[in-house]
């Protein structure tokens, strides 16, 4: 295949993805700014093998560098949280939206909050199942592990969620919780 032709090809993909990979990245790493720089370093290793993996399936190829470009992220900083660089900003978790749909939901919600809780691995299954609508077998390609570890990070992250998160309004009656 020509370059110009290849070239095309790559540049299709990124536009039909960035902003899903986008969002996936800040829901994985909870800060909007690092998630762009996930992205593009994720998009900068994906063009060097495009040739070997746009057959094949770049979307997962792609979610796997992000996730672990995530994972390397959260090693060098440990469990800590970033806060703003100068006195005024907003610290990383709480910086400015992100224009998406979504994302007015996830902020009202907590769920922001409560994911930035969850060990890494179970943030990632959570984000992948449920923002990106992906399937067990497919977010086992992704991360690189099996489905049953898929399933059991599932289970885990949603009882931790669960206890972090309130009641929702509709589950709470006469003064009871469900």
């Amino acid at each position: 295949m020509r370059q110009v032709e290849v070239d095309a090809e790559f540049a299709a993909f990124v536009r039909a993805r960035q902003h899903r990979l986008v969002r996936a990245a800040r829901l994985f790493c909870g800060d909007h700014h690092a998630a762009e720089d996930l992205v593009q370093d994720a998009l900068i290793k994906l063009a060097s093998r495009w040739e070997s993996v746009r057959d094949g399936s770049p979307d997962a190829y792609v979610r796997r560098i992000l996730y672990r470009d995530a994972v390397s992220r959260w090693r060098r900083w440990g469990r800590e949280i970033p806060h703003a660089g100068q006195h005024g900003e907003p610290d990383a978790l709480h910086g400015e939206p992100v224009p998406a749909a979504v994302d007015g939901w996830v902020e009202g919600a907590g769920l922001r909050a409560a994911l930035a809780q969850l060990p890494p691995r179970q943030r990632a299954v959570i984000v992948l199942r449920y923002f990106e609508d992906l399937s067990e077998v497919d977010i086992a390609e992704a991360l690189g592990c099996s489905t049953g570890t898929v399933k059991s990070q599932a289970s885990k992250a949603m009882n931790t969620l669960r206890n972090l998160m309130p009641a929702p309004v509709s589950a709470v009656r006469d003064g009871d919780e469900r």
